[in-house]
């Protein structure tokens, strides 16, 4: 069942929605603004409610500057070195908004866009067309994000998106996960699984993917059997994870990766068919911004695992493409899925 309610107004007028899909157990809030995943309702292993993802609550706080709280990102997820690639000859310089580089589709990315929603059966579908030359990118893009919620409490985002000239491409979600609650204040007590023995080696100084995929073996990314990440996440460099696993079998058969929280006995399952599974446990979170209902978020309060392509590939030839061609479609799925320990 899908819902829709008004969620306010942006500064320039413009009214946006907030549509629920419920299940009966679970229920996803997600906006039109954005594309943005408000709000994820769980109930525990006491069959007690909680909203496991961080936000806000009205489209005031997402239209100022914030973490990407839930966002549809895009064109492009991650960093671009310097905001430039070049591509079919041509020399193209996108919007510098992350240091000198190209962060997350720019300094208008798609999560400050508004999408054309409509409910279809037990679906959102959310469209909106990215003008040619839109933060520097060439191409019109028409990009549509799929919501919908399975009775077995998986939440399936399906993307697609055609471009009128060649075009870098990677979709994803940014939602923050904290599955004691969003309120809950940290996700030390969380235990991570992420199957992959390579990860996509960064520059230590520019954050930049050097286009090396290392081995996660007798490092601080083995992830590869379950890891609780207050034990973890002092030892990575930077302040905590962010980072980019290579998936060893991208499908929507495959568990790429598992977060459990052994106080509430809730699980989150990832499967998605992106070669990238990127970790990121909230480490420039300072507890400055107000949340939903007054909650402050700290350091390492949610994590975010972004399903994609491998940051910066436009640039490194020894990752998979990211280029999308006209005639071709893009097609991404990411598959969330929520249950309970036994």
């Amino acid at each position: 069942m899908i819902t829709q309610t008004e969620f306010g107004t942006t500064s320039k007028g413009h009214s946006v929605s907030l549509f629920t899909l419920s299940n009966g157990t679970v229920s996803v809030k997600i906006t039109n603004f954005g594309g943005i995943i408000v709000a994820i309702e769980v109930p525990d292993k006491h069959k007690q409610v909680a909203d496991v993802v961080l936000g806000f609550d009205n489209v005031k706080g997402y239209e100022a500057k914030h973490p990407y709280f839930g966002a549809t990102v895009g064109r492009v997820s991650g960093r671009i070195g310097q905001g430039k690639f070049t591509l079919n000859g041509e020399d193209y310089q996108l919007a510098i908004n992350n240091g000198p580089n190209h962060l997350h589709g720019g300094l208008e990315g798609f999560d400050k866009k508004i999408f054309q929603a409509t409910i279809e059966n037990d679906s959102l579908k959310l469209v909106y067309v990215s003008a040619d030359g839109e933060e520097g990118y060439p191409g019109e893009v028409t990009v549509t994000v799929v919501y919908s919620l399975g009775e077995d409490n998986g939440l399936v985002i399906d993307y697609h998106a055609t471009s009128t000239k060649s075009t870098p491409i990677s979709l994803t979600n940014h939602s923050y996960f904290n599955l004691a609650g969003h309120e809950a204040g940290s996700i030390t007590d969380h235990v991570i699984q992420i199957p992959s023995d390579r990860f996509a080696e960064s520059d230590v100084e520019t954050l930049l993917a050097t286009g090396t995929l290392l081995p996660v073996a007798d490092s601080v990314f083995d992830l590869r059997q379950p890891v609780l990440i207050g034990d973890r996440i002092h030892d990575i460099p930077g302040g905590g994870f962010d980072v980019t696993y290579s998936n060893p079998n991208p499908s929507s058969d495959f568990v790429c990766a598992r977060v459990e929280h052994p106080g509430s006995g809730r699980v989150l399952e990832v499967k998605t068919n992106q070669p990238g599974v990127h970790l990121y446990t909230g480490n420039f979170l300072d507890g400055s911004l107000t949340g939903k209902n007054g909650v402050h978020y700290p350091k390492h309060s949610a994590l975010c695992l972004e399903m994609q392509n491998f940051p910066n590939a436009v640039n490194l030839p020894s990752f998979p493409s990211c280029i999308l061609n006209p005639g071709e479609v893009y097609s991404s799925t990411t598959i969330y899925k929520f249950s309970l320990l036994p």
